[in-house]
């Protein structure tokens, strides 16, 4: 974990996350925010792996925990919770009690970019703590990507470890993808950003759909 918080290997996003933890907006002044790479949350002893886009200027990057203290946060912490995967339907801040079960969660870029939008180049970097992480979660069993970028990112992942890409192997909501021996399956869901959610695209009972696909495949591979 100490190499990821420590990590400066992209000016830009240094840039951009530091700027947003210095000009606050205004619901947050009192904060001292956390403004650096955000580690990954969970066990890693968890037979499950969400993925992400990135952690927001205002939510994980002010709170130094994934998907933790913004909209975004509270919609995927609610689905999280109904599926059984977290023991609340709340994340706000890093001291509020919420513990991952069987589960991790992190993103494909540990630090806020600007407008949400990472280069190639940034992912790429990023990608290295995905790579050595997963190698770490001996247990993981599932990966659910929220997110196109997310989902892209662990395939790419799963290229640098030997993965040739099947056929027909593309995003969508409440997709499944067998990879193969020696591979977590792949689920992706749309993301639970402001976009998705307030447009209807992706609704709470949608996002607990995706879960419990995950939690169904598990209780699967047990039998």
């Amino acid at each position: 974990m100490e190499q990821v918080i420590t990590c400066r290997a992209c000016p830009r996003l240094v840039e951009h996350r530091e700027r947003s933890g210095e000009v606050k907006v205004k619901r947050y002044m009192d904060w001292d925010y956390w403004a650096k790479p955000v580690p990954t949350f969970g066990s890693p002893d968890a037979e499950v792996c969400i993925i992400g886009l990135a952690p927001a200027a205002h939510g994980g990057n002010r709170t130094g925990r994934m998907f933790t203290g913004d909209p975004s946060a509270d919609f995927l912490a609610s689905a999280l919770h109904e599926a059984g995967f977290v023991t609340q339907p709340t994340s706000q801040h890093r001291g509020d009690g919420l513990e991952m079960i069987n589960a991790c969660i992190t993103s494909a870029v540990r630090c806020a970019p600007p407008e949400n939008k990472p280069t190639v180049e940034e992912q790429a970097r990023c990608r290295l703590y995905l790579i050595e992480e997963l190698g770490l979660m001996p247990n993981v069993k599932a990966i659910l990507a929220l997110g196109k970028l997310g989902f892209d990112s662990y395939l790419r992942v799963a290229k640098e470890q030997g993965l040739v890409r099947p056929k027909g192997v593309v995003f969508g909501h409440r997709v499944r993808y067998d990879l193969g021996p020696g591979f977590p399956t792949l689920f992706g869901s749309y993301h639970p950003s402001p976009h998705n959610t307030y447009t209807g695209r992706l609704t709470h009972d949608g996002l607990v759909a995706a879960f419990r696909d995950v939690q169904e495949f598990l209780a699967e591979s047990k039998e």
